[in-house]
């Protein structure tokens, strides 16, 4: 009898079930295509990184709970985000150091949990997608998915066996974008000097399309670009490997 794959509870995040349901949609292609089993727990909301990141313990611990609570059971816990995936696996733990009990189940959500192209490479052994992309793309690199997470190789990888895709690489790839959650709303001068130079660096490229694993990040770069003036379309990366990026790309209105 073969075995069945591995029962995935995707974590949808905020972002893309608020604004980029097809990330959602392509994540679950992606794990299903490579075996998966996977599953949307209706119960699930915020990581709660927003709270956790502006000092609110309290809020930031009840959200945590529910998420602890929603994800139990499941042999794996992905998200299309490695800020969110990033939160669960690394803050977690150390979020209910006061409360051994749940520190315990904290932690064990913690070692399930990982950002989605990691998943695919680093867990299934995924090697190639059977997408095809005609295009020149350039990517950034998510400051937790890179730093916390160690996301760099991964999408690169998969990207390279994309059809008719040419990867041309972002000299500022790992420099910020000017986000970072709240970041952008306590320091607005500094998150706009951050996202121009990003920005400009992007159309340096010559790349007709952005990339990156991170939601946030997207809608920042892409809402610069197009305040630029620039032609540079914007997608999560998520889209491009599952073959689902031929919609409006990010920023763009939706046809008709």
């Amino acid at each position: 009898m073969t075995r069945a794959g591995p029962r995935v509870g995707l974590f949808v995040t905020c972002l893309v079930d608020l604004y980029r349901p097809t990330v959602g949609f392509a994540a679950v292609k992606l794990m299903e295509d490579a075996g998966c089993t996977v599953e949307v727990p209706a119960a699930q909301t915020c990581c709660g990184q927003p709270a956790f990141n502006s000092g609110d313990t309290a809020d930031a611990k009840a959200v945590a709970r529910g998420v602890i609570d929603a994800f139990d059971g499941y042999d794996y816990v992905v998200a299309p985000s490695g800020s969110c995936a990033g939160m669960i696996h690394e803050h977690y733990p150390a979020l209910f150091a006061d409360e051994p009990e749940t520190a315990l189940r904290a932690q064990h959500l913690a070692k399930r949990t990982h950002e989605l192209v990691s998943f695919l490479v680093d867990i299934l052994k995924v090697e190639r997608v059977a997408a095809v992309f005609p295009g020149t793309v350039t990517y950034h690199d998510s400051c937790s998915g890179l730093r916390e997470l160690q996301v760099k190789a991964q999408p690169r990888r998969l990207l390279g066996s994309v059809d008719g895709l040419t990867l041309t690489e972002l000299p500022s790839a790992e420099i910020c974008c000017g986000f970072g959650g709240t970041f952008c709303v306590k320091y607005p001068e500094i998150s706009d000097k951050m996202v121009t130079d990003k920005a400009q660096d992007v159309v340096a490229t010559g790349a007709g399309t952005l990339l990156a694993g991170d939601l946030g990040c997207l809608l920042n770069m892409a809402g610069k670009l197009s305040r630029l003036g620039a032609d540079t379309k914007v997608r999560h990366v998520a889209e491009v490997l599952a073959g689902l990026a031929d919609g409006p790309a990010i920023g763009e209105p939706a046809k008709d």
